[in-house]
């Protein structure tokens, strides 16, 4: 079965460019092209959700020009293919902490929301300034204000109501993850929504990766005996 949801850590960038002897920017400028493969991987093998761990909210402490060449790279990724997103039903989301964003950043961000919001064939989720940490902080003081204002009991929070205040409320969990670089954590991301995924850790690094990266990511999944805590039918 092909995963409905995807999750990646989309990592190795700056190796990608230190082995080369090119500044970290243009690691970062040799992502975009394995984005641009990861999407179409997926609208070819009929995955519905992808969520890409785009900028951490520790990648704020990075140095400044680093930052900066970021931001930028992302507003030039909206504006050069925003309307391709568009055109090929791709609705794309943006989930984290974005007031941290410069303006410009924001209104790009919202501009691709908007632009994207009747997409149909793959929804694309981009995490950034985002940690998970301070996702689960929130859902936790979201059930406290609603408690507090007497729209929810203590008793009547559980997992369903704990995941209705997350950035995913609306989708299921993660079905695989898919690491790149060879490091084997999950550096803060969709802790709670990672519980059952599968996890695919490749040394690829990012920029290198490919659609046939992807595929075999998946078929890999598709081996796969996932029991959830039960006993397998074969067991």
């Amino acid at each position: 079965m092909t995963p409905q949801h995807i999750a990646v850590i989309m990592d190795g960038n700056g190796r990608w460019a230190q082995q080369r002897g090119l500044p970290r920017s243009a690691g970062h400028q040799a992502g975009m092209t394995a984005v641009r493969e990861c999407i179409e991987g997926c609208r070819e093998a009929g995955v519905g959700i992808l969520t890409l761990f785009a900028f951490s909210q520790e990648n704020w402490q990075r140095p400044p020009d680093e930052i900066e060449a970021l931001m930028s790279l992302l507003e030039e990724y909206i504006a050069r293919d925003g309307a391709e997103l568009k055109e090929k039903g791709v609705t794309v989301r943006v989930m984290g902490d974005l007031d941290r964003l410069s303006s410009s950043a924001r209104s790009a961000v919202e501009a691709i929301q908007d632009e994207t919001r009747a997409g149909t064939t793959l929804r694309l989720n981009v995490c950034l300034s985002y940690g998970s940490r301070a996702e689960l902080v929130r859902a936790a003081r979201l059930l406290a204000e609603d408690v507090a204002a007497g729209r929810l009991r203590p008793e009547d929070i559980d997992e369903v109501a704990f995941a209705r205040r997350l950035y995913t409320a609306d989708l299921p969990d993660p079905d695989l993850l898919i690491r790149t670089s060879g490091e084997h954590r999950l550096s803060n991301f969709l802790l709670w929504q990672l519980a059952y995924a599968e996890l695919h850790v490749t040394s690829v690094l990012w920029p290198d990766f490919t659609r046939r990266d992807l595929l075999e990511a998946i078929a890999e999944y598709q081996r796969r005996d996932r029991r959830f805590g039960r006993v397998s039918v074969s067991s």
